[in-house]
């Protein structure tokens, strides 16, 4: 890690006002080299069991492989990232195949990296990374969802995709014949004042990215601006369960 600048973070998930249970989980890796947020999907439990496993098995893999990788080259990296994400897709799918409870259970991913300094960014489903640098807010991972296929298409425009009755059908998870192809890691060069927010669809459902500009941009403290916007979104109507994960980017 660079010796000009540290992370500071904070997270909360909640289950929200429409769900009975809480099928998102979430990890910050204590020495902060990496932060994850998952949301499940599937009845009964196997939301929860899919992104359970989803954060105990990356987490796990990149224990491993990032204690090798303090001077990986770009590529060497999204590859032990994307080899960890899919395990966790394989393992996923072979559980939901031997347990009837967790039959089609699946769950979006999406995380921060962070090695010799970079950060590398991406995710699989819906669950999303956003970057507030400058002023400027920009969502750096693409919604694996049919409405963004559509947008992509130009078959919809983006202001229809946010009430599209698709919106929340997603081609690509966790537990998906395509969950691991890959991840779309961007890499980053993190710099003092960057914030950073991982959150899932919870928080993009209730709201916008004015809103999300406006909390980071008030709040120096990244626990106090994770609890803001969690109630911000459950204020502008989340229906489903709300997480996120604000990371700072400060002067060492």
């Amino acid at each position: 890690m660079s010796d000009s600048v540290e992370f500071k973070w904070g997270s909360v998930s909640i289950t929200g006002n429409f769900r009975e249970n809480n099928e998102d989980n979430y990890c910050v890796d204590s020495t902060a080299r990496y932060f994850l947020v998952a949301d499940g999907m599937g009845g009964q439990s196997a939301g929860e069991k899919a992104s359970e496993l989803a954060i105990e098995i990356v987490s796990k893999r990149l224990d491993q492989s990032l204690g090798n990788a303090t001077s990986s080259p770009e590529q060497e990296v999204t590859r032990q990232i994307d080899q960890a994400v899919e395990q966790a897709n394989s393992e996923i799918m072979a559980l939901g195949e031997i347990e009837p409870n967790f039959k089609n259970m699946g769950t979006t991913i999406t995380f921060i990296v962070v090695v010799d300094s970079d950060l590398y960014i991406g995710g699989v489903g819906d669950s999303r990374a956003y970057q507030l640098r400058n002023g400027t807010l920009e969502q750096l991972t693409e919604d694996h969802s049919l409405t963004q296929a559509l947008v992509n298409a130009g078959t919809i425009s983006p202001e229809d995709a946010k009430t599209h009755r698709y919106k929340n059908v997603l081609y690509r998870y966790l537990g998906s014949k395509d969950g691991g192809t890959g991840t779309e890691a961007k890499r980053i060069k993190p710099q003092v004042g960057d914030r950073y927010v991982l959150c899932s669809d919870g928080v993009s459902d209730g709201a916008n990215d004015e809103t999300i500009h406006q909390v980071l941009a008030e709040h120096d403290d990244p626990q106090e601006a994770a609890e803001a916007l969690v109630k911000a979104a459950q204020d502008g109507g989340s229906k489903d369960n709300i997480t996120c994960v604000i990371v700072h980017v400060v002067q060492k």
